[in-house]
């Protein structure tokens, strides 16, 4: 009876997410199509991107004025993006509150703004900009009159962790954040992607800038909130032209970059990571616990690989990763029980050699 239970639930949870979370499993290039000229000044926080900075500035050099902030590197980040085309800040010194990118994103956006743009490309140094990209932002922007428009590259999927691994990435950020609802004004879900975000100086300002998420480490989604809270619109697309070039290329790269950030996601919060690890496991890892009971376990696994069918297709991945995805779920489930024991022993947030997040005590 308690089988059949746990499967019904998964079932019904599967069906909600297939016909009312906004249809988020509608993976599909979503760019403007209609480019549009505007002055653009590109901001590329970095530190210790040598083995990116270049392809990423080049990629931008005909499209924006850009000016990458180099935060602290050791590495020659710095002259390679002079380089490459860019005009060079050294950060200043980390103040209290402020997390390493966010105040070298201020800084960069100081910069920016003593020129007038159009608009601030908010991008990082691993993200490889299409020819056109730019434009196709810019014409976005000005089609619905959106104040922050943001697009999900297509991540690196070429070792087997980042086939298997990647598109589910997606695939979980577009459930928690279906773009359809952000684009809704009626709502209150706000999201973006930080590797590649334009918006408006104007709104900006109205969110009250940088300043306002300077201790995020989940700043993309934090930007779009305080944009959205303050007024304003905010789109959310997907496409495979621009690109992220930063490598997972081992399984432990990707659940280092996973526990990095994902209690942050939950606010911190004990309640809220027992309610996800129970959510999980009855959404993802009871179907297949349970298929030998028969109905409804294979029915809901069979919903839920369909419903990640055309994340796959999308990127152009095998349909035959998506049984896996219960997998995929568990992986994520333990980086995330991780990221929580991270942040307890004093070590969350950690990036090339910032622990940037600790526990209250």
């Amino acid at each position: 009876m308690i089988e059949m239970v746990l499967g019904g639930i998964s079932l019904a949870t599967w069906i909600y997410l297939l016909v009312g979370r906004g249809g988020f499993w509608r993976a599909r290039d979503s760019r403007a199509g209609k480019a549009v000229a505007g002055r653009v000044i590109a901001v590329i926080p970095a530190r210790n991107e040598g083995a990116n900075i270049g392809a990423a500035v080049a990629s931008l050099t005909h499209q924006a004025t850009i000016i990458v902030v180099d935060d602290h590197s050791t590495d020659d980040t710095a002259r390679l993006a002079r380089e490459a085309g860019a005009t060079v800040i050294s950060a200043a010194p980390l103040p209290d509150g402020w997390t390493g990118k966010m105040w070298a994103v201020q800084q960069g956006v100081e910069a920016a703004l003593r020129e007038n743009p159009d608009y601030l490309l908010l991008t990082d140094a691993d993200i490889v900009h299409s020819r056109d990209n730019v434009t196709q932002l810019v014409g976005q922007a000005a089609s619905g009159d959106w104040d922050l428009v943001s697009l999900m590259v297509e991540l690196r999927m070429e070792s087997l962790a980042e086939r298997m691994l990647m598109p589910a990435f997606v695939f979980f950020f577009l459930m928690l954040y279906p773009p359809s609802w952000i684009a809704n004004p009626k709502r209150k879900t706000a999201g973006a992607a930080g590797g590649c975000m334009l918006v408006r100086p104007a709104a900006l300002r109205r969110a009250g800038g940088i300043e306002a998420i300077r201790s995020e480490l989940i700043d993309d989604c934090a930007l779009a909130a305080a944009v959205k809270r303050s007024g304003g619109k905010v789109w959310l697309g997907l496409t495979r032209e621009t690109r992220s070039v930063r490598e997972y290329p081992r399984f432990g790269d990707v659940w280092r970059m996973i526990s990095r950030t994902a209690f942050t996601q939950l606010r911190y919060s004990v309640i809220l990571l027992a309610g996800t690890i129970l959510g999980l496991v009855v959404t993802y890892l009871v179907p297949p616990l349970l298929i030998t009971h028969g109905w409804p376990a294979p029915a809901a696994w069979a919903l839920m690989s369909l419903t990640y069918l055309q994340t796959l297709r999308y990127y152009r991945r095998s349909i035959l990763w998506a049984p896996l995805l219960p997998a995929v779920a568990l992986f994520y489930l333990a980086a995330t029980c991780e990221s929580a024991v991270r942040y307890w022993t004093g070590k969350g947030g950690t990036w090339k050699g910032r622990a940037q997040a600790h526990a209250a005590h």
